[in-house]
């Protein structure tokens, strides 16, 4: 029964990053977390476990993602090769303040970070910026920020890499490829520290790699890719600025419940 759920979540997440663009991390990590509650899993590490569980699965998942914009010629990797420094010295630090947070606190900054992105999908426009030069340095200070964040919240950085690149004279579709790109140097980094990370044995679930639980990896790498497949098919029957609105007012009622349930009563 349990695969059966995390089956279902990655055909949901995969259907909606096909959709919307958007990466499956901002809908698995929630999901995850109220899948986790409602079995049982310890407080204390559930929300962990989401947020590890979330980038492993996307260091599979973004390989057909970066192979599609790739065959498109939609990837700067003349911008990938400078971003990705920065991304993994900022996983790295977003990995360790994560490691070093209490479940609660964790919690109460996602819900903030999901408040942020329905904002986001609610009033932003894509739009190319002025023809800001991208130095490396900016790009190194970037890729620090990108990476810090998309670890501490469970994300592929697609999120915060495309607005970032778009208001820097960056064409939206050339934006959209390179953060995808970007990616798997943040999935891979995280694997590495949440999955080497030691994990009290009272709360430690089966079949557990460190933080990443592996039965809903294993269950969301799947089905979510053939999934976003068919979601980027229907992005062109449906109204996709409607659903879109309608996600991002889920995605604020979510945030808002994990703001509310986690602060100081």
């Amino acid at each position: 029964m349990d695969y059966l759920l995390y089956l279902a979540l990655g055909a949901v997440a995969g259907l909606i990053s096909g959709l919307f663009g958007l990466g499956g991390g901002v809908v698995i990590v929630p999901i995850l977390i109220l899948a986790f509650e409602v079995q049982g899993m310890a407080p204390e590490i559930s929300t962990h476990v989401a947020i590890a569980t979330s980038l492993a699965t996307i260091l599979v998942t973004s390989l057909s993602s970066i192979y599609t914009h790739h065959q498109k010629r939609s990837i700067r990797w003349d911008l990938v090769k400078y971003i990705t420094p920065g991304i993994l010295f900022g996983a790295l630090i977003g990995g360790l303040v994560a490691l070093s947070l209490a479940g609660t606190m964790l919690q109460l900054l996602f819900g903030g970070f999901l408040v942020a992105v329905a904002l986001q999908m609610l009033f932003y426009k894509p739009s190319n910026g002025f023809g800001s030069s991208l130095k490396p340095l900016k790009l190194s200070v970037a890729g620090t920020a990108i990476g810090s964040l998309s670890t501490l919240f469970g994300i592929g950085g697609g999120s915060l890499t495309t607005p970032f690149l778009t208001l820097n004279g960056v064409k939206i579709h050339h934006a959209v490829g390179t953060a995808a790109a970007c990616g798997f140097p943040i999935a891979m980094a995280a694997t590495v520290i949440y999955g080497s990370a030691a994990v009290p044995s009272v709360y430690l679930p089966d079949a557990s790699f460190g933080y990443i639980f592996l039965p809903a990896w294993l269950g969301i790498v799947v089905i979510s890719t053939p999934c976003a497949r068919i979601g980027a098919l229907l992005a062109h029957r449906l109204d996709a600025a409607l659903l879109q609105k309608l996600f991002g007012i889920l995605l604020l009622l979510l945030g808002s419940r994990f703001i509310w349930l986690n602060l100081p009563h």
